[in-house]
């Protein structure tokens, strides 16, 4: 069985209890296929090749200069005043509200559990984050990942800062014990009557399929015992599935929560005041960041961690599911020296892996500087 499209889990398997529906979630199911970059990411469903951006190349040599960043192509144009966010919301409006996104925050970490969450941040706000939660199918392996999905702290306070998200944390969960174990009967008895239910759709399934083939089958059949000298079989026998048949538990549709099923009571952190749920609130390096993070996005691009580049960001000029990075964004505080050996390295770090660096400082007045390295050509 391959991964395919979504389907509700009533749709998907008439006569299921829908009481084994509690949390929403997402269908594996055979019949349709996934067509969105997201929902690949999500399921690990093998990916579709994408139109790749031309990498592009640089001649040899250091060249260091200010250079003013050009928005993608179809970006907007205009910019937002400093009071309001893209839809005229004013920042800091952090009422909780049926389309807000909830962002759940972990020992200074923010998560988003919830799918739908997902795919708006970054199909309406180009917010990517990072996926990291085991997969049903294939918990013991991490080139594919699932929710909850992982936001950088500028991120996270860029959808809070624009009124388009809440942070909030819930209470710990109990430590597992006795008072669990019936909890534990329940979902295991519901687990293996979805099984039951699977086997018995399975098996009417495959009759189905047998009683379309069965007068071709019969015909094979009849050829092979006139050759051998033996008695012809009624074809009403081969509609009928081996009673030997078993659907194997490997191959039983699985449900992928897209929330919390008890996520208890929610309590909104303040991300304006430092604490132990979110420290980054006055920092001098998140302040300086944020604003380098920002003023890139609102440029248009796509801005994830460079931290597997070596820089602080990687921009991008549209979805990273369809192009490369074209910058390496180091943030240096302005006016702070540079030692000659840390430009070759990012220099030469840009070149082999055909980026270009920007060292990216930022004013307390919102102003940011660029000054991009590239190798060039030298006779």
């Amino acid at each position: 069985m391959r991964a395919g499209g979504f389907q509700p889990l009533a749709k998907a398997m008439p006569g299921l209890d829908p009481a084994l529906q509690r949390p929403p979630c997402l269908f594996l199911s055979a019949s349709r296929t996934v067509s969105s970059p997201l929902q690949l990411l999500l399921l690990g469903a093998n990916a579709p090749s994408f139109p790749l951006h031309p990498l592009r190349t640089f001649p040899i040599a250091l060249f260091a200069g200010s250079s003013a960043l050009k928005a993608p192509i179809g970006s907007a144009s205009h910019r937002s005043s400093p009071g309001e966010n893209a839809r005229g919301v004013q920042r800091g409006d952090t009422h909780p509200g049926p389309d807000m996104i909830r962002i759940h925050v972990l020992e200074g970490k923010a998560l988003v559990w919830n799918y739908a969450d997902v795919r708006r941040i970054r199909e309406e706000h180009r917010i990517v984050g990072t996926l990291f939660g085991a997969l049903a199918r294939k918990p013991r392996q991490n080139v594919r990942l699932g929710l909850p999905l992982q936001l950088l702290p500028e991120e996270a306070r860029l959808l809070l800062e624009n009124g388009l998200a809440i942070l909030c944390k819930n209470p710990a969960s109990p430590a597992l014990g006795e008072d669990t174990s019936q909890e534990v009967a329940v979902y295991q008895k519901e687990l293996e009557e979805n099984y039951q239910e699977q086997c018995r759709l399975a098996a009417e399934q495959r009759k189905a399929l047998l009683d379309t083939l069965a007068e071709r089958i019969a015909q094979g059949r009849a050829k092979k015992r006139q050759r051998e000298g033996e008695e012809e079989e009624s074809s009403s026998k081969l509609a009928e599935p081996e009673p030997s048949f078993v659907l194997p538990r490997d191959s039983m549709m699985v449900q992928l929560p897209t929330e919390r099923i008890n996520p208890g009571q929610e309590v909104v952190v303040d991300w304006r005041v430092p604490s132990k749920d979110w420290p980054y609130a006055g920092q001098p390096d998140h302040e300086a960041h944020y604003r380098i993070f920002r003023n890139l996005w609102e440029r248009g691009f796509y801005v994830t961690s460079g931290s597997k580049f070596g820089g602080n960001f990687l921009v991008y000029p549209g979805d990273p599911m369809r192009f490369h990075a074209h910058y390496i964004a180091l943030c240096v505080p302005r006016d702070t020296p540079l030692s000659l050996c840390d430009i070759i390295s990012a220099g030469r770090l840009g070149s082999n892996v055909k980026k270009t660096v920007l060292l990216c400082s930022a004013d307390e007045d919102g102003t940011v500087v660029y000054t991009s390295l590239q190798w060039t050509g030298m006779q």
